[in-house]
């Protein structure tokens, strides 16, 4: 027998469903283009919240990755297609992981 979701797992999987049907939606009304913007809006939203509870560190860690995306992106369209395969083969690991984070 399966033991009931607590308050904070309903929570947890409630807020997961939310972000997987709005990118579903933003996909659907403007494509890739439409989940890219969703996903920066939520990124924008708790990196604000982590920097008010004091972890300033995230906005250090944004800027790295973003410069990673821009560094793959530069390798790619001079020919080098390495990083970028890379860089999404580990990103596409970690979400299967975490769906909906």
């Amino acid at each position: 027998m399966t033991r009931p979701l607590t308050s904070v797992e309903r929570r947890t999987e409630s807020r997961r469903d939310w972000y997987i049907d709005e990118e579903r939606k933003a996909r659907e009304s403007r494509g890739e283009q439409g989940a890219m913007e969703f996903w920066l809006r939520v990124t924008r939203s708790q990196i604000t919240k982590e920097i008010r509870v004091g972890r300033t560190d995230t906005w250090a860690a944004f800027a790295l990755v973003c410069r990673l995306f821009r560094a793959a992106m530069r390798n790619r369209a001079a020919g080098d297609e390495r990083l970028w395969g890379d860089l999404l083969r580990y990103a596409q690991d970690v979400v299967d992981r975490t769906p909906g984070a």
